[in-house]
């Protein structure tokens, strides 16, 4: 059974930050991509970064970029340290699996992903 397990959301800050985390198991091949998404009630889902688990490729959208970074441990952990954190980064992040890899999150759709954490609440106040 695949299962992703976010921890590690929060309240901060702005100008604060904040570690989340992602546990993998039970994906049955070694060539997969791991990213994060995050998603604000009535808004479009928007992938933030993703890394290649075989490659160590990493690319981010622009409005995280400079700001957050990805990182995996083997194929078993994501990590996403975010730093000088904003209000406008307040939402429910999301680690979700992949078998594609392409070359910027905006090329993604969601229907790329075939397995999904249970999301956990990032809060950042003024």
């Amino acid at each position: 059974q695949v299962q992703l397990a976010e921890s590690g959301g929060g309240s901060v800050h702005a100008g604060g930050s904040l570690k989340l985390s992602c546990v993998v198991s039970g994906l049955p091949f070694a060539d997969y991509c791991l990213g994060w998404f995050r998603q604000v009630p009535g808004m479009e889902r928007e992938l933030g970064a993703i890394a290649g688990i075989d490659s160590d490729s990493t690319t981010y959208a622009d409005s995280v970029k400079g700001r957050f970074t990805i990182s995996h441990e083997n194929n078993k952990k994501l990590d996403l340290q975010m730093s000088d954190l904003k209000p406008e980064d307040t939402a429910v992040y999301y680690c979700a699996a992949s078998r594609i890899w392409r070359p910027r999150p905006s090329d993604y759709g969601d229907s790329d992903f075939g397995w999904w954490g249970q999301g956990t609440q990032v809060t950042v106040s003024t």
